[in-house]
């Protein structure tokens, strides 16, 4: 073809035809143009395919890390309830004149299993985390979803370090409280090691002590409380997120 062309401009400048020889060159130039405008528009539709199938997958494993995290989030949130509902229980125990000395002792055992632990706050990041760190966050169209997609993270982000400050904050009064009162003879997998246990006199021991253990208990009560309401917000904002998120895959 460039052969072709280029045999007529030689036949015109050789027969001295200068105005149609200048008519054939910007006839050529337009060509050229037309032929590099319509390579650009097919580079274009095929980035823009590229960037919608790459799109595409990011929603998809989004999508898939929020439906996982909400599962995550009402396992944390039952495993803290169980825990309150033993704390109470314990108060009930100590604080009642009737309470016998098992029930006593029972109570102080579920505490020290589900009550005293810290909640532990997780959850998936690693699909934005990829998006933020390699500047592929801009593959998402929607700006709306976008902009949402920034803030529902940085929720993530200020829950985690709320929960991470209220246990640093009980740790020092839980760690002397441990030791001072040998708890963990109550514990039912450590008690094996303190010997044959009197039951009475634990009992005894924890009506004694019982503004003690209730204050140590109440403690995880607060911290616990806490992160329930954090997670069910989580929970509120993830299933908004879900939603847009599916809308958006059925464009």
């Amino acid at each position: 073809m460039i052969k072709f062309f280029r045999k007529i401009r030689y036949d015109l400048m050789e027969k001295n035809k200068t105005g149609k020889y200048l008519k054939y060159a910007i006839g050529e130039i337009i060509l050229v143009v037309i032929g590099i405008l319509i390579a650009l528009q097919i580079n274009n539709a095929n980035e823009n395919r590229k960037s919608v199938v790459q799109e595409h997958l990011y929603l998809e494993r989004l999508l898939s890390e929020n439906k996982e995290d909400i599962n995550t989030f009402k396992n944390n949130i039952s495993d803290l309830e169980k825990g309150i509902k033993t704390i109470e229980n314990l108060s009930i125990k100590l604080n009642s004149s009737k309470a016998t000395d098992s029930s006593i002792v029972s109570a102080a055992n579920d505490f020290l299993v589900y009550g005293s632990i810290y909640p532990i706050f997780s959850s998936s990041t690693s699909t934005f985390d990829d998006l933020s760190s390699t500047g592929n966050l801009k593959v998402i169209q929607n700006t709306i979803l976008r902009d949402k997609l920034v803030k529902h993270y940085a929720l993530h982000k200020e829950i985690a370090e709320s929960v991470r400050i209220s246990t640093e904050w009980a740790l020092p009064n839980d760690a002397p409280f441990t030791y001072n009162n040998n708890v963990m003879r109550f514990e039912p997998t450590s008690a094996f090691l303190f010997g044959e246990q009197n039951l009475l006199e634990h009992a005894n021991h924890l009506r004694n002590k019982k503004i003690e253990y209730i204050n140590n208990a109440a403690i995880h009560f607060w911290i616990n409380k806490d992160a329930i309401a954090k997670l069910k917000r989580l929970i509120s904002e993830t299933n908004k997120i879900i939603y847009l998120i599916e809308d958006e895959l059925k464009k």
